[in-house]
């Protein structure tokens, strides 16, 4: 059943009683916009869990956020960029992958979290790969997350070379791939069960390859 959207609604401008009067406090610049942001994404990615792609729109996320129409359609202009918009947010985090002391136990942790994120209930991350199958943006979107998320975790063979876990020439998005490869192509393509052991053993399945020199160029 679809959930009621908030009780307040956010107006395209705020009324002028509401705006800073002089000698009034100071409003942080940008809070508003945030709060908009904030409500919208999460009307997206919460309608895009419980009804799918096709039942996701504009007017359904602006009812569901409380955000006025015109102002999702001024920001967000369709369903494309709102889907963007939501990788977009994920891609501007402070993530960075642990350093467990070994390539091994990088792999591992990496790889829980991907589980970790294919497994979520609500799975908002399995909804929006699946959208972005349907969406032009959210297919660029995504793959400028992959990449970013690729480029910070680089680190972790750079590590595992200084510690002569792999040879120098080792290339990291080929490792990095191969180590989450099989959680991609076991949850969401076969749709298994999911494996509590399957993390761990893709990831240090692909740490012995690495040590055996499979993916220097």
């Amino acid at each position: 059943m679809d959930h009621p959207g908030p009780t307040t609604r956010i107006p395209d401008e705020p009324p002028r009683s509401a705006r800073p009067q002089p000698g009034g406090p100071v409003r942080r610049p940008g809070g508003r916009s945030a709060e908009v942001r904030r409500r919208v994404l999460a009307a997206v990615r919460t309608h895009l869990v419980e009804h799918g792609y096709d039942a996701l729109s504009v007017d359904a996320v602006a009812d569901r956020s409380g955000v006025h129409r015109t102002t999702v359609y001024r920001r967000w202009r369709d369903v494309g960029g709102l889907l963007a918009d939501v990788l977009a947010e994920a891609t501007s985090d402070d993530w960075r992958p642990p350093d467990t002391g070994t390539l091994a136990g990088d792999l591992v942790a990496v790889n829980r979290e991907v589980h970790a994120a294919l497994t979520a209930d609500p799975p908002v991350t399995t909804a929006l790969i699946a959208a972005s199958f349907r969406s032009a943006p959210a297919a660029d979107a995504l793959r400028t997350f992959w990449i970013d998320r690729y480029d910070r975790c680089a680190v972790i063979v750079a590590r595992g070379v200084a510690r002569g876990e792999t040879p120098a020439r080792t290339d990291p998005r080929r490792l990095l791939v191969a180590a989450t490869a099989p959680l991609y192509h076991e949850l969401l393509l076969l749709r298994t069960p999911a494996d509590p052991h399957l993390a761990d053993r893709a990831a240090r399945d692909a740490a012995t390859a690495a040590r055996a020199g499979a993916f220097t160029d």
